[in-house]
């Protein structure tokens, strides 16, 4: 029996769609601070300068909290997989331990803030888990629990976690917590316009000038600020080689409802397979599983569609769920030293900020953002400020990570390119839904044949550093290997950093295929 959902959106946008009671402005001609990207750490940092009195203005390319903020699990946790004993190894422990415990201060500051606003949010006090299938990995488990108790972190190694199939182990924390991320961040922003802050939505940044005080360029003209906030997730702006040092990954989630004799209540990802799931309140009072996995670098894989179908047979098998009734996928940025990037753009920056390299955990490492670029821009002394400087000696020295990024990179471009230029008319060979990228001329072109047989094609040269993307036949886009930009099949970004879509391209078209 086919066990694929229809509805292919984020089960937090389809459960809460829309900016409902979020008053929408005007691009402004000036502002004490620009905050770009609509997520967690863009309205985060916004709303805690709107309360200490600074004018400040959201810009967001699409709608707020619809991007990949609306599009994860929503763990709001200090467990972040496997970490605290590798960042012991890298860093020593004093380093470790404030990592630890600027998120647990993000997860105590939501907290005191959903209650605070009153905000309808399913927020939700959950133990976090990782566990793990193989035995071999129970050393390693073992080993992360005794580190992260020993930076005061309220870990423990459990045997047995209370799933439905045999594991070899947990790391538990307790008093870890969960939320519906777009009903948080709708309640954020509708403060955040009451304290008079501007939210711009469906308006994108394509430049910046830093000649006379930071000048940003939108798609509805400029704004000027005393400070820039780049909280695009993936950072648009060409400058403090971000491109080199951040490593795109992209997830799939997968939604249905839940057994609660099979589904236990708290929260998981696995160690060795890389799974993640836990639950939310339902639609008709019960609850709703949210499934994650099957991680890939984006426009590397260009089988998506079997991946959801692995991915949906994983959870019938271990957790017995389905039909499922939502899926889609999200995408974050791992850093090469596991620690995010926050603080000045780059060092000779003064107004100039950013915050990305979240690693897959963007409920705490935005909430820690929007903290700590809150007192960096109102001259305040933060202890993080070090930890997650983006220019810190840590990543200056992490070469293995650095050379690994670039050979990608560069392989990509010759054997992408190479690819396209293999004889035949591939274009002619397209059947209904089907997708190519190859050479019209001496021009790279996408072109894909939709199911009523039309045919489009767009160049097939990414706009932001020239990559060639490769067809997404899951949700139908044009993805860039190289940094993880997205295009629609018309050429229009989805995802940065691209800020240009891509150019339409016209061809021939001999048919469809027989």
């Amino acid at each position: 029996m086919d066990e694929r959902p229809q509805r292919k959106l984020s089960y937090w946008v389809d459960d809460a769609a829309g900016s409902a009671g979020v008053a929408r402005s005007l691009l402004p001609a000036e502002a004490d601070v620009v905050v770009l990207g609509g997520g967690i750490a863009g309205l985060t940092t916004a709303f805690l300068l709107a309360r200490a009195g600074r004018s400040v203005v959201v810009v967001e390319a699409a709608r707020i909290a619809e991007g990949v903020s609306g599009h994860t699990t929503a763990k709001v946790t200090s467990q972040h997989n496997l970490i605290y004993a590798d960042l012991v190894r890298r860093f020593g422990s004093e380093r470790a331990a404030l990592y630890g415990a600027s998120q647990e201060a993000a997860l105590a500051w939501i907290a005191d803030r959903v209650d605070e606003l009153d905000a309808d949010c399913d927020f939700r006090r959950r133990p976090a888990h990782v566990y793990a299938e193989d035995p071999a990995y129970r050393d390693e488990l073992e080993a992360e629990a005794e580190a992260a108790a020993g930076l005061g972190l309220p870990a423990e190694f459990v045997a047995d976690p209370g799933l439905p199939f045999p594991v070899a182990g947990a790391v538990r924390f307790t008093g870890q917590a969960q939320f519906h991320p777009r009903r948080w961040l709708l309640a954020l922003a509708r403060e955040l316009v009451d304290l008079g802050g501007q939210i711009v939505e469906d308006v994108r940044a394509t430049g910046l000038n830093l000649t006379g005080g930071p000048l940003v360029r939108t798609t509805a003209g400029s704004v000027r600020a005393r400070d820039v906030v780049v909280a695009t997730h993936y950072p648009i702006f060409d400058r403090g080689a971000y491109f080199a040092r951040l490593e795109p990954r992209r997830s799939l989630l997968m939604a249905a409802p839940a057994d609660s004799e099979k589904v236990p209540g708290g929260m998981y990802i696995s160690a060795d397979t890389g799974h993640s799931f836990r639950t939310t309140p339902g639609p008709d009072g019960g609850e709703t599983l949210l499934l994650g996995g099957e991680g890939y670098h984006p426009g590397e894989k260009r089988d998506v569609e079997s991946r959801f179908a692995r991915l949906a047979g994983w959870g019938a098998d271990r957790l017995g769920v389905g039909p499922y009734s939502h899926q889609w996928a999200t995408q974050d940025n791992k850093p090469v030293d596991r620690l995010p990037y926050i603080g000045r753009y780059h060092p000779l920056a003064r107004h100039l900020w950013v915050a990305t390299g979240f690693g897959l955990w963007g409920m705490t490492n935005g909430t820690v953002a929007g903290l700590l670029l809150a007192d960096l821009i109102k001259g305040e002394e933060n202890p993080w400020a070090p930890l997650y400087d983006p220019g810190r000696l840590s990543v200056r020295q992490s070469a293995p990570g650095l050379v690994r990024l670039g050979a990608r990179t560069g392989l990509h471009y010759v054997a992408d390119y190479a690819r396209t230029l293999v004889p035949g008319d591939r274009i002619a060979a397209l059947g209904r839904g089907e997708a190519t990228v190859t050479h019209v001329g001496r021009r790279p072109v996408a072109a894909y044949r939709d199911d009523q047989g039309g045919l489009s094609a767009v160049s097939a040269v990414c706009t932001h550093l020239g990559c060639l993307v490769a067809f997404n036949d899951a949700e139908r886009t044009w993805d860039c290997p190289c940094h993880g930009s997205r295009f629609g099949l018309d050429g229009t970004v989805r995802h940065g950093p691209a800020t240009r879509p891509l150019d339409p391209v016209e061809v021939d078209d001999p048919g469809e295929s027989p």
